[in-house]
């Protein structure tokens, strides 16, 4: 597997998909899967069992993954479109 083209901690945009020209900070990286997390984009719900925290248990909103081949280092994509 080849390394990915941005890097945790970088903001990135989003070339494709539903959110297509939204902006976001890398949270983490997922190498096997060629898949990055973005900071608030691609939200989705999980369901979190019965705890001693929560004894009703919960529906927690959080970051999907999007694959590499959709984002685009913020700083490249803005020198893009300069020109």
């Amino acid at each position: 597997m080849a390394t990915a083209h941005i890097k945790k901690g970088e903001e990135v945009v989003v070339l494709a998909g539903k959110e297509k020209g939204k902006r976001g900070k890398v949270l983490q990286l997922l190498p096997a899967k060629d898949r990055a997390i973005v900071e608030g984009l691609m939200m989705i719900k999980r369901h979190e069992k019965k705890s001693e925290e929560k004894p009703e248990g919960a529906i927690v909103e959080r970051e999907g993954s999007i694959h590499v081949s959709n984002l685009m280092s913020a700083e490249k994509y803005d020198a893009r479109r300069a020109k």
